[in-house]
């Protein structure tokens, strides 16, 4: 018995967009430079020049990763197909019909997560993210929606299997947050995250308003790729300063008795990054000084960009004007990214971490500029 013509449709589908990913990723010409590179890791000269040797292995193994996902869904495609050919040469077949069904979704969703990931393409998106929140008009108000947009991010990292770090925080005036800094720690967890960067509106009746009447409330949101040690940014002693001071927060013995918490100032720029979440000094210094590798990094990349309206220029003032996503909770409940026109109404979904509409649509989108309202 013949798979019905929507089943095959559906498989010559998948074997399309599957080719147009292997070609977007160049996986023919990866995995020719890797059995190239592994017959050069065979010979017997190859440990000589540790540096030399130690480099290869690496490139091999990030070569490797950069195909791993596709090559192994084609192997999956091609069992499916086998199963498909076989349905076509048995009477009775319900069974494996069934089986090529279930192996039809699998293969449906696990493509959709393969098309997004390919739009993850630039240099730092595997890296980890610095991802920094900071309140900005609106006063109480701004630092409790800053609050609100943290415990958002940390639902989501969870949803996505990302770790978060504290690496910094400032608490608000009496509620919510000034600032905070966190690292956010996972494979493409800049490129997810970059999605972020922008102001964020909210609007709703305030429950700090004895009159109980609507407010607005703005926070921009700051991510920038955390980088691997083998990018080099050179930071000379002098052009920075260090400041130690005693850490700030609820609870703990060790909380403000000991001067642990770092501030580093990069002079020729006015960068300055701070860490207070380790107990050590030693700790929090090594946090602050990969942070400032990685701010004096995104500068330079900035300069030389014709574009400055990326990146630091993206955000803009933090306010009217410059927002990249609007949350209404009154009169009417809609989340709405207004680069994309992406709209959500499960309010208290979208609070809980459940935002990879907005960022999957946004990097389907090409990752557009910021729409200005």
């Amino acid at each position: 018995m013949a798979i019905s013509t929507e089943v095959s449709i559906f498989i010559q589908d998948l074997i399309r967009r599957s080719d147009a990913i292997a070609n977007f990723l160049d996986v023919a010409g990866k995995e020719l430079e890797i059995k190239g590179l592994e017959v050069e890791m065979t010979m017997d000269s190859f440990w000589k020049n540790q540096e030399i040797a130690q480099s290869t292995v690496t490139k091999v193994s990030k070569l490797k990763g950069a195909i791993k996902a596709i090559v192994e869904f084609r192997k999956k495609l091609d069992d499916a197909m086998v199963l498909a050919e076989l349905i076509d040469q048995q009477d009775d077949d319900k069974e494996y019909v069934q089986e090529l069904l279930a192996m039809m979704t699998t293969l449906g969703t696990d493509l959709e997560s393969l098309e997004l990931t390919s739009f993850l393409n630039q240099p730092m998106d595997h890296c980890n993210a610095i991802f920094s929140i900071h309140a900005g008009a609106g006063g109480t108000e701004s630092c409790d929606w800053a609050d609100m947009l943290f415990r958002m991010y940390m639902r989501w990292a969870e949803r996505r299997g990302f770790a978060m770090e504290v690496q910094d925080i400032q608490e608000g005036d009496g509620v919510g947050l000034s600032s905070i800094t966190l690292r956010l720690l996972g494979e493409n967890a800049y490129g997810y995250a970059k999605a972020e960067r922008g102001v964020h509106r909210l609007v709703r009746l305030s429950p700090f308003d004895a009159n109980h009447k609507r407010h607005t409330s703005f926070c921009s949101v700051d991510v920038i790729a955390e980088l691997e040690d083998d990018v080099q940014v050179d930071i000379k002693d002098d052009d920075i300063r260090i400041d130690t001071y005693r850490s700030s927060g609820k609870g703990g013995q060790h909380v403000n008795k000991t001067e642990s918490a770092i501030r580093i100032t990069h002079l020729p720029t006015g960068i300055v990054v701070t860490c207070q979440n380790e107990r050590s000094q030693y700790k929090n210094k090594d946090l602050a000084m990969k942070t400032l590798r990685a701010r004096i990094y995104e500068r330079m990349q900035d300069e030389k960009r014709s574009e400055m309206d990326k990146f630091y220029g993206e955000k803009g003032e933090i306010g009217w004007g410059n927002q990249i996503r609007s949350y209404v909770f009154q009169p009417y409940q809609l989340v709405k990214d207004l680069r994309t026109g992406m709209e959500g109404t499960n309010l208290q979904s979208i609070m809980d971490g459940d935002i990879d509409i907005f960022i999957n649509t946004w990097l389907k989108a090409g990752c557009p500029k910021t729409r200005k309202q």
